[in-house]
């Protein structure tokens, strides 16, 4: 793998706040509890791409990092970071409804939506913007589990709206014929529809802290 589970996770134990003492453990099977600070990659549902970023700018619309749709399962450019919005901690189980922020761990940007228009579908484009010190209310994604489900599983079925223009966050088969690897588009729709719908795939979570 272009990163290793156990790098990542060094990396991550880290840059944890100080009074946080569990260790990361890598995310191997289903069933795997989504918790504040946990490192994944999110997988398309319908294509299996994995939710990527690197640091080169769209041609058009804003100008900002882009964000695209990856084949492989093995690059380091496509794990992000989930954050709270809130006073939730590292650890903290994240409950459907949950407002959260995606950062990209090797940029350090956020998972970020406007009214631009996107680069193929002309839907709303989807970026990344800001660093550990630059967040607005563009980064806010408001997490809907399908199904039954209270809090987020590896195994379960999200949907991630954005807070500020209403937009799911959709991928399909278009590819850019520009950039290397056959990526996709990432963009944003109003409706609900079977292209938007995402599962946390590979990735390094941080076990459920025990209240005190």
């Amino acid at each position: 793998m272009a990163i290793s589970f156990f790098g990542l996770a060094l990396f991550l134990f880290l840059t944890l706040d100080s009074d946080y003492t569990s260790t990361p453990v890598s995310a191997a099977s289903e069933g795997v509890q989504i918790t504040y600070g946990s490192a994944i990659k999110l997988m398309h549902e319908k294509t299996k791409f994995r939710l990527h970023s690197h640091d080169v700018p769209y041609g058009s619309g804003s100008g900002q990092q882009s964000v695209t749709g990856f084949p492989g399962v093995d690059d380091a450019n496509s794990y992000w970071a989930v954050r709270s919005t809130d006073s939730s901690k590292q650890g903290d189980p994240i409950k459907s409804g949950s407002i959260i922020r995606l950062q990209h761990m090797k940029t350090r940007r956020w998972l970020h939506s406007h009214l631009h228009a996107s680069p193929i579908s002309g839907n709303m484009e989807v970026s990344c913007f800001g660093d550990d010190k630059e967040s607005d209310t563009g980064d806010y994604w408001r997490l809907e589990i399908e199904g039954s489900g209270k809090t987020w599983r590896q195994d379960q079925r999200i949907r991630l709206q954005h807070v500020d223009t209403g937009g799911y966050l959709h991928s399909h088969d278009k590819k850019y014929t520009r950039i290397a690897g056959g990526q996709q588009e990432v963009c944003g729709v109003k409706e609900k529809r079977p292209d938007n719908v995402w599962l946390a795939a590979e990735g390094v979570y941080f076990p459920v802290t025990e209240s005190k």
